[in-house]
């Protein structure tokens, strides 16, 4: 009898000791809750679309996280710089029915995103609350024609850097043909 009250003391002081999980939305509740430009993102011919989502204890850090995380993926939409190494190893120990195979897969990517949103913005926002924390979610959007006007500026940049390393570089050709001309004359005297 000491036993099973010992027994019954010592489950209910570690039971205690547990606390309580905070309580989150079955996964049912928060599909239920997603918007549909989440799920279904615009398309514009005019425009770029990155939809986002961030969960946080604090409301306006969830809304901060998802709107950088929007922008990060707007950027990836119009450029990104991509690495990717893929390993496998095999071997097989034993013969016949004793036989076992091992398999070792690893998958790494890096992406690499350096691109100025001019014209960015979030459209449209939902928060969430989610038991103790906010799920947010946000739509950036982007106009194609504040794009490709920076495309369009990088690419005159570019023009004018290699136009004027082409004048340098003739410049310094026609400096060298002169010299050459003048060395010329003096080991010609008329």
């Amino acid at each position: 009898m000491r036993q099973r009250f010992a027994l019954g003391i010592l489950t209910l002081a570690l039971s205690a000791c547990g606390g309580s999980a905070p309580s989150q939305p079955a996964p049912k509740q928060v599909v239920k809750t997603i918007p549909d430009w989440f799920t279904q993102v615009p398309r514009d011919p005019n425009m770029v679309f990155a939809a986002s989502s961030a969960e946080s204890r604090d409301l306006q850090l969830a809304v901060n996280k998802a709107t950088q995380d929007g922008r990060f993926n707007l950027a990836q939409q119009l450029e990104v710089k991509y690495s990717g190494l893929s390993k496998r190893f095999q071997e097989e120990t034993g013969t016949g029915a004793d036989a076992t195979l091992l398999d070792q897969f690893q998958q790494t990517y890096k992406g690499v995103v350096s691109q100025t949103l001019n014209g960015s913005r979030v459209s449209k926002q939902e928060v969430v609350p989610t038991g103790q924390t906010y799920r947010a979610y946000v739509l950036v959007e982007m106009p194609i024609g504040a794009a490709n006007q920076v495309l369009v500026q990088k690419m005159k940049a570019n023009e004018q850097m290699y136009t004027r390393y082409r004048a340098t570089e003739a410049f310094k050709e026609l400096e060298a043909e002169v010299a050459k001309y003048e060395e010329w004359k003096k080991s010609n005297p008329q």
